[in-house]
Formats: C-alpha cells, structure tokens, sequence
C-alpha cells in the first residue's frame, strides 16, 4: 500500500537524506519525472495549495562564494500520514470564532429579551385573567338572582292561577251535582219526560266529565310545573350561595362540555305561560259552562213542549235516512263480497297457471344443462342454444309478469276484506243507531210532564 502524494518507492526503505537541503539533481529526466505532490481531495482547487509545496527552493551551492545561490528543483514535500494531516490546517479562523462568540452573546441576549417580555405579560396576562374569573364569577352571581327572580314572580303566578283553578272545579262539581240532582227529580214525572230529560242531563254531565278531565289535567300541570320551580328555586338558591370559600365546592371535569338543558329562556317562560293560559281556557269553560248549565236547567221545562214535535219528526226523518244507508250499505256489501268471490278464483287460477309453467321452464334449463356436457367443438352455439335459452327468458318473464299479477290480486284482495270490514262495521253501527232511534220513538208517544228540573232539593 502507498500513500497518496509519495513515489512508488516509499521514503523510508532508503538511506536517510536531508530533506531541507537534498542533493541537486542535475539531469532533467529526474526532474521530469517527479511528481507534484498534492492534499487529498485537492489536486485541482489550486487556491487552497499551501505555497511550500509548488514554490521552488533557492539553496546555496557547495562552491566557495558562500553569498552565491542556485536555483535547484522544486523540492519534495515530506510524506504526511493522513491520521495528522487534518491537524496540520485548521478548520476555522480567529475571524470566525470571534464572530461565532458574538453570535452567543446576541442569542444570549435575545432569549433574556424575550424572557423579560414573557414574564410581563405572564403577570399581566395573570392579571387581566383573574379580573375576567372575578368579572364572570360576579356575572354569573347576578343572572343567578335574576333566575331566581324569574322562578319566584312564575311561582306566585303558578299559585294564584292553581287556587282560582281548584275554585273553579269545585264550582263544576257543583254543578254537576246539581244535574245529577235534576236527573234523580226527573223520576217522579211521566216516563217519557223522565227519558228525554235525562238524554238531556246526561249529555251536559258527559260535557262536565270532559271539563272536569281538561281541569284536572291543567292542575295536573300546574302542580308539576310548581313543584319543578320550587325544586329549580332551592338548586338555583343554592348555586347562588356557593362561594369560592364553601365547602361543597369541587372539580367536576368535563361538565361544561355536557349540554343537558331542553328549553332556553323564551322557552321556559313560554312553558309557564302556556300552563297559565291552558289553566285559564279551562277556567272559562267551566264558567261558561256553570252558565249554561243553570240556563239549561231553568229553561228546560220551558222548551220540552217546543222540542217535543220538532225532536218527533227528527227522529222520523233520522229513522228514514238510516235505513235508507243501511239498505245502500247492505247491497254495497253483497257486491263486495261478489268481487271477493271472483278475485279469490282468479288468484286460484293465476296460481294454476304459475305452477303450470314451472314444468316448462324445468324442461328447458334441463336441456340446457344436459346440452352443456358435449364434448370439445360440439359445444357450440348453434340455433337449439339460442332457442332454448330465449324459451328460459320467455318462460321466465312469463312466470314474474304472472307473479306480479298474483301480487295485485292479493293486494286487490285485501282491499275488499278491508272494506267488506267497513261496511260490516258501518252496518252494525247503522243498525244499533236505527234500533236506539226506535227505540227512542217508542218511548216518545205522549206528551212529557214539566217537573222541578232546576236542581234544588
């Protein structure tokens, strides 16, 4: 091995020389064929050659004229192993480390810099922060008392609105007293006003039985509504005097991300007010109906004899037209249940006919697979191939056009049973309203009396 910048006979292996002043060659054929030594990685940057490697030496000669000198050949850098060549030339200049030093102090600087703006506007940050928690805190105080406001003005509301509500229905069932009352009166006059007149009473009583349901369900809410505005008013009272020294304070991580709220202000108002308005609605008609209960019983005696023909011919005509629709009803039927008949034969032929062409439709995917088994080129596409498989097209579009054909009449099926339940249904109902109409008309053959109907006992 050699090393790179060296002849091929290392400089070791021979007798020792000066290799600050060697001997002067004096032939040209020596000096042609040295070779220039030069750095590794180097051999054409010319700027970077040191000049002690190209610059010829200028020794003095061995004559007597010590002042004289010669010019000799360039002189033979000595062999450098490459573990010391890096050592010989430094990698940066004085320049760059005084420049590298003040590079580390303006960092230096500038971190301090910036550290000094972080701190003052951490504090200020901390400051403008714990004003906005005091500000908030102090906000969120205030629309707590004014929630708390709000539940009290609705819960005196919701009170006065429920007490006039319990007087109202007291005064209902006062009146509804009064009707049974008038009905238990209506025993002692002939029968036949006895029965007109309780038609009469019972229909107002249902009416109150009505209200008396929509009363009781407005109370029912105003109840719940009350009830979940006093619970709103403790947890909101007690959220109001939650401090940041209480005791029952503590983490609750996440809460704030859970959304469980069903209703906004306008919302929850709104629902409080509908609750009054109902109440109020409910309370009107049973004034109004109080009212038209009394009116009812003190001019009903006064009107039996009007309504007593008028109420005759009405049943008569009633009696008519129901037996007339009934008769429609009935001949409408008869011919439902001649369309059944014949929509039921059809679905049985349309089956027949669908299981009719299933064998044909075998037939035919049999021979098509059996065809499938011939052997090498005999396996061709040949007329029988594309008969057979356009006869398994047909066959088989044949078999779902009939299929959806046996679909409709299903469906068309069901259509007659349902209606042929309708009209059973509107024939028993035509028929108990003809029988309690004549039933009625038996009943109304003479004249009622005019008893006591006004409910006072």
């Amino acid at each position: 091995m050699e090393f790179l910048g060296t002849t091929q006979t290392a400089s070791y292996c021979g007798p020792k020389k000066s290799y600050l002043f060697p001997e002067p060659v004096s032939t040209s054929t020596t000096q042609d064929s040295y070779q220039s030594y030069y750095l590794p990685g180097y051999r054409y940057l010319n700027s970077w050659r040191p000049s002690l490697f190209y610059r010829v030496s200028a020794v003095p000669t061995n004559s007597g004229d010590q002042g004289s000198m010669r010019i000799s050949a360039p002189l033979r850098p000595p062999t450098i192993l490459p573990s010391v060549r890096s050592a010989l030339y430094a990698r940066y200049s004085p320049h760059d480390w005084y420049q590298a030093n003040t590079v580390q102090y303006k960092g230096s600087e500038s971190c301090r810099h910036w550290a000094g703006r972080m701190n003052a506007d951490s504090l200020r940050l901390m400051q403008d922060k714990n004003q906005l928690t005091q500000q908030t805190q102090d906000s969120t105080g205030r629309s707590l008392g004014q929630r708390l406001s709000d539940i009290d003005f609705w819960r005196s509301e919701l009170t006065y609105e429920l007490e006039r509500l319990l007087t109202e229905t007291r005064a209902l069932e006062t009146a509804k007293r009064r009707l049974e009352c008038a009905a238990d009166e209506a025993q002692r006059p002939l029968k036949v006003g006895q029965r007109y007149l309780i038609l009469n009473v019972l229909v107002c009583l249902r009416v109150q039985l009505v209200l008396c349901s929509i009363n009781r369900d407005a109370q029912h809410a105003l109840e719940r509504d009350l009830s979940d505005k006093n619970s709103a008013h403790f947890i909101d009272e007690k959220c109001y005097n939650l401090r940041n020294t209480s005791d029952s304070i503590s983490f609750y991580h996440g809460v704030e991300k859970i959304d469980g709220t069903i209703s906004v202000p306008e919302t929850w108002a709104k629902f409080s007010d509908d609750n009054i308005r109902h109440s109020q609605n409910a309370r009107a008609n049973s004034i109004k109906l109080c009212e038209e209960t009394e009116n009812t019983l003190e001019n009903v005696s006064e009107e039996m004899w009007k309504q007593f023909t008028d109420t005759n011919l009405a049943f008569t005509n009633r009696i008519a037209e129901t037996a007339d629709t009934k008769n429609k009803l009935q001949t409408h039927l008869a011919k439902t249940l001649q369309e059944i008949f014949q929509t039921e034969n059809t679905i049985m032929l349309l089956e027949r006919a669908i299981m009719a062409k299933e064998c044909p439709l075998k037939v035919a995917q049999t021979r098509l697979e059996g065809r499938t088994r011939r052997p090498n080129v005999e396996l061709c596409r040949d007329i029988p191939q594309f008969k057979l498989v356009n006869e398994v097209f047909t066959i088989d579009d044949t078999l779902q056009t009939l299929k959806l054909r046996l679909r409709e009449a299903h469906d068309t099926l069901q259509l007659l049973v349902l209606n042929k339940a309708r009209l059973e249904h509107d024939l028993s109902v035509k028929a108990n309203s003809l029988f309690i109409d004549r039933k009625c008309m038996d009943m109304r053959k003479t004249f009622p009396s005019t008893p006591r109907l006004v409910g006072y006992t």
